[in-house]
Order: structure tokens, then C-alpha cells, then sequence
């Protein structure tokens, strides 16, 4: 199987394991959205929490050149532990909330 194909089915795996997770406060759902011929997949959670309306991303991951860009990841223990543990190579993870001159310190792939 394709590196790009194995990847997007395992992003959209996780998210949905992600969105099947009910937050703990509020009238909140998550909901994924998955764009394969871009790359591009998101987690946001919308609803309200007491009288508050709440619509974010909590996680927005990309496939490009068979890397995964993690450009958000507002998760409690990361997604990018996740995808390692899933059996992605730290080398084709790429924080990409991280500033360029600080990725090669962060023990995944800078670019």
C-alpha cells in the first residue's frame, strides 16, 4: 500500500477514535473532516458550554509528500505520540506548529 493511502487511513482512524470521545463539559460534539485529494484532516468540536458558543479545531493534520503535518494538536497527550505508537516513523512526522529553527530539536523530521 501506498505511504500517503496507509497514512490517511490511519489519521482518519485516529480522528475518529477522537471524535467518539464526548467532552466532559457542554453540549459539545466533535466532527471530523477529511479532504483526501489535499490532504488535509481536522477534528473540531462544536456546540455550546453553558452559554458560551465553542467551535475550534482540536486537531489538523496534513499528508504532504508522504510526511504528516501536525499543524495543531490540542489534545491532552499529543497526536503525534499516537501516530508513533501506531507505527509512523518519527522521521515522517513534522510538527508544524513548531517554528522551522526549532524542529530539529524536537526529535521529528524538520521538513
Amino acid at each position: 500500500m501506498d505511504t500517503s493511502l496507509k497514512y490517511q487511513t490511519l489519521i482518519k482512524d485516529l480522528l475518529l477514535q477522537h471524535a467518539a470521545i464526548k467532552p466532559a463539559y457542554g453540549q459539545i460534539d466533535s466532527r471530523v473532516a477529511f479532504d483526501d485529494k489535499y490532504g488535509n484532516y481536522v477534528l473540531i468540536d462544536v456546540g455550546w458550554h453553558d452559554k458560551k458558543y465553542v467551535h475550534g479545531s482540536i486537531i489538523h493534520l496534513e499528508v504532504v509528500n508522504d510526511k504528516i503535518w501536525i499543524h495543531y494538536d490540542g489534545t491532552e497527550d499529543g497526536i503525534a505520540t499516537e501516530l508513533v505508537e501506531a507505527g509512523v516513523p518519527k522521521n515522517d512526522i513534522i510538527l508544524g506548529f513548531h517554528h522551522p529553527k526549532e524542529r530539529p530539536y524536537t526529535g521529528f523530521a524538520v521538513a
